[in-house]
């Protein structure tokens, strides 16, 4: 039995928190985090030159403080990378703590060092003492505060997700609503007439509500994804019969690359109950797949209906703007619009085959 501290523990940092995907920690190993870093640091730097009240050689101090400034937090930069995947796998408290005694570990042995080199940047003479508990404390401070913003980071992005998961499983629920009955309704009255077409359908409606019951994070293949649309589109067909027409144009080498589960069938549906249900004549559902570069481009049309209604229609929209927000953020787009007499959804993706 698990202790009642150890579960308090894990409910406090799940697991989410600590892999490298949604870590405490951002990424020190990349080039633009070192830009930012020595950026930052240059920064502050030219704050504390400004601040001395030194009349004269106020560049010369400049540049031996931010010489100082730049070793310290470039060698605390090399280190968090080293120990980055380290740290990804431990609690927040634990990563933080580790890291704030690298930040004060490091500025004290350099302090060390630079004072017996004769690389001390100070105004007015200091003892050894005096001048490490001063980088200390300056450290001290400027690493708590970094830290702070480090997990008020990661805790802002662990919220972006859990509200995505919550919004892809209402969006994922979506299908059950309406088309359940109408799906009930088609397979009572095939029951005795078509029985084997009856256990079809039942097969595809247990694979679309198989799909909106998996996880939220679950990643499919644009061919999975096409043929979940295709079954919604077999089952509504038996219900509006020739009023459903469906056009499916996708590149097969584009069937690998990897998107979130239920993305496009959302707005398949959107298109069949707000394009083709409303018609009496029905319309053309046309999805089309071709690759453009390095991203997918999915193009969905659909017929206007004779009386428009967008309130359900948008709610979907956007909550599938917010998933591809989240998955990719400005490497991929929802927009929509129209075009004639014809309602166009064009869904841009980035390549990711499988791996």
């Amino acid at each position: 039995m698990i202790p009642a501290s150890e579960r308090t523990r894990r409910r406090s940092w799940p697991l989410s928190m600590r892999t490298p995907a949604a870590g405490f920690l951002p990424d020190f190993c990349n080039v633009r985090m070192v830009f930012l870093v020595v950026l930052a640091t240059e920064l502050m730097a030219l704050i504390l030159a400004l601040a001395q009240p030194i009349q004269s050689g106020l560049w010369a101090y400049l540049g031996q403080t931010s010489l100082f400034m730049q070793w310290i937090t470039l060698l605390c930069t090399a280190v968090l990378c080293r120990l980055r995947n380290v740290l990804a796998k431990r609690p927040v408290w634990q990563a933080a703590l580790v890291s704030y005694a690298i930040i004060l570990l490091v500025t004290w042995l350099f302090s060390v060092l630079a004072y017996s080199v004769g690389m001390v940047p100070i105004v007015l003479p200091m003892q050894p003492t005096d001048f490490y508990l001063r980088n200390l404390a300056i450290a001290g401070i400027v690493g708590a505060v970094v830290l702070r913003y480090f997990y008020l980071q990661q805790q802002y992005r662990h919220r972006l997700y859990l509200e995505a998961e919550a919004r892809n499983e209402a969006l994922q629920a979506r299908i059950q609503p309406h088309f359940l009955f109408n799906s009930m309704n088609i397979i009572a009255s095939l029951t005795r007439s078509n029985p084997r077409l009856a256990e079809q359908v039942v097969e595809n409606l247990s694979d679309l509500f198989r799909a909106s019951l998996a996880k939220a994070d679950k990643r499919v293949s644009l061919k999975e994804e096409l043929e979940l649309c295709q079954r919604y589109l077999d089952i509504e067909q038996l219900r509006l019969g020739a009023r459903l027409n469906v056009d499916m144009r996708v590149d097969e080498s584009l069937y690998d690359v990897q998107l979130p589960l239920l993305l496009i069938q959302p707005l398949v549906e959107n298109a069949v109950y707000h394009g083709i249900q409303p018609r009496t004549e029905g319309g053309w559902v046309r999805i089309h797949a071709e690759d453009s570069g390095d991203q997918v481009r999915i193009v969905i049309r659909n017929p206007l209906p004779e009386q428009q209604s967008t309130a359900g229609h948008g709610l979907a929209l956007d909550n599938i703007r917010e998933r591809l927000a989240y998955w990719f953020g400005e490497k991929a787009a929802l927009d929509t619009g129209q075009q004639g007499e014809e309602f166009v959804a064009e869904l841009r993706l980035p390549k990711e085959p499988t791996t």
